[in-house]
């Protein structure tokens, strides 16, 4: 409901490679950890955004989008509903090209916000499920 295929597989093959992915952190058990390991097979860069900063998946974590010193391409957002909204916001302050919030991150107004701001913008779908189902060109 939230993104047609055509945006989703936009998104995953031509809109570029750099994922910031919000919730990343260390913990192993943590969706966001797998769902990285899954970008990073599939040829994307996966730069952690975390308060704690750590580095995951051989990237340097960053406590928030702002801090990331290059362009991102993708922030992928594995925070709760309640936060999402105002991280679809700094990503469209720094320039991020698309937003994907992951499976049961849904804002509504946040989706309308960030698609008038001209970002592509996918909600409550996993790119770890949209990957492999879509079948990107390489």
């Amino acid at each position: 409901m939230y993104a047609d295929d055509e945006t989703v597989r936009r998104i995953l093959q031509d809109t570029g490679d750099t994922w910031a992915v919000v919730g990343l952190s260390g913990n192993r058990s943590r969706a966001a950890y797998g769902v990285a390991q899954v970008l990073k097979r599939f040829g994307k860069r996966v730069v952690p955004v975390h308060p704690k900063a750590e580095q995951v998946h051989g990237e340097q974590g960053y406590a928030s989008l702002a801090d990331i010193p290059f362009p991102v391409d993708v922030v992928d957002v594995f925070v709760n509903s309640e936060l999402a909204g105002g991280v679809a916001d700094e990503a469209v302050a720094v320039g991020a090209k698309a937003v994907w919030f992951q499976l049961g991150v849904i804002d509504e107004e946040a989706y309308e916000r960030t698609r008038g701001a001209g970002l592509a913008m996918v909600m409550d779908r996993c790119p770890a499920i949209e990957i492999p189902r879509l079948a990107p060109r390489r």
